[in-house]
């Protein structure tokens, strides 16, 4: 078959159909079962939900291609445009096709409405990832004129492998500090009396390497933050937060977050670990590892895995994760592209 034998509509998630959901579950754990084979698949109520609350600063669009019958789906495209002060210029996307339908120009067309959609919102860069567990994504993306612009790993950190006296040792010193910074945790939405400062706290984010990206530093206000934190409990996930507080300020000077789901209980997904830079080379980012790490193994005793995503420039961070024994467990890169190359690109199959 080719292209044309297949259906492309738009995905509406406010009024599709339970078999629509069900569908476009199938496929997305069809793709999960790809880049992460030895995971558990997302149950459709999950994947529900998810749609169901994206945050409301995010738009984003979707298009399924479904095959002759209209009973599976074959492929699917999103893209998502931030509706912040920041980065207007950029269009987020993502693209999948069963690996039976690729080179059909399935791809192709689903870009296409990614184009279109980026170009009337006027975005002139396109930015998504991939992984080397799917070659085909890298393949493609090279082939629209796509560039790297910034490269990393999912690492992942076995329990069972885990140096308890490490911990112990980095509690300890932890615990020296405690004279000047408070070592405390959220299990949770975060306090509302706190929440401007954790907003604030946030702009540690931005100290992240980004590489050649062309991304512009992003603010989160409190009203994001509850809108995330919406997303994450109808998802099923439940967020664990550890800060450190300057006695003398009142102030945050870092955190570490993360996520769980019982959907898929042997996995615990390590988010964002940060200092502000004024506070570095203190030990507070062991400080908060090891308290982080301690109460996920006295207290999630069923979690086996903790991965995590690092941008391999990001040294600082990566003694850390190495120390504590963190493999690399994926290869990831995180792409742009001119809307102008791919529009060329496009085009150059209609001449």
């Amino acid at each position: 078959m080719i292209a044309s034998d297949y259906k492309i509509r738009p995905f509406n998630v406010a009024s599709a159909a339970q078999e629509e959901f069900a569908a476009l579950n199938r496929h997305t754990n069809r793709m999960r079962l790809e880049r992460l084979p030895d995971d558990p698949l997302i149950p459709l109520e999950e994947s529900i939900q998810n749609l169901k609350n994206i945050p409301p600063f995010v738009e984003l669009l979707l298009w399924a291609a479904w095959n002759p019958d209209q009973t599976e789906m074959v492929g699917l495209a999103n893209v998502a445009l931030l509706r912040l002060e920041e980065n207007k210029h950029l269009a987020q996307f993502e693209l999948t096709v069963l690996p039976e339908y690729r080179r059909q120009g399935l791809g192709r067309q689903l870009l296409s409405l990614i184009a279109e959609a980026s170009s009337k919102d006027n975005r002139r860069l396109l930015m998504t990832n991939s992984t080397d567990r799917v070659p085909a994504g890298e393949a493609f993306l090279l082939r629209i004129g796509a560039q790297k612009g910034l490269e990393g790993h999912t690492n992942q950190l076995r329990l069972v492998d885990l140096d308890r006296g490490l911990i112990s040792r980095w509690l300890e010193r932890g615990k020296q500090n405690s004279t000047n910074f408070e070592l405390g945790f959220w299990d949770g939405p975060y306090p509302e009396d706190q929440i401007q400062q954790v907003a604030e706290l946030y702009e540690v984010t931005n100290q992240q390497p980004f590489g050649d990206l062309e991304v512009e530093d992003m603010h989160m206000t409190p009203e994001h933050l509850r809108q995330t934190e919406k997303n994450n409990l109808a998802r099923g996930n439940q967020r664990w937060t550890f800060y450190i507080l300057d006695r003398t300020t009142g102030k945050f000077a870092g955190y570490t977050e993360t996520i769980w789901n019982p959907n898929r209980p042997e996995l615990l997904r390590q988010d964002m670990t940060g200092v502000l830079p004024q506070y570095r080379n203190q030990g507070l980012g062991r400080w908060l590892k090891a308290g982080m790490l301690d109460k996920v193994i006295k207290e999630r005793p069923q979690v086996k895995y903790v991965r995590t995503g690092n941008a391999d420039v990001n040294a600082a961070m990566l003694k850390i994760n190495n120390e504590l024994g963190f493999k690399p467990y994926t290869a990831d890169a995180l792409w742009q592209v001119e809307l102008q190359k791919v529009l060329d690109y496009l085009n150059s199959f209609t001449k």
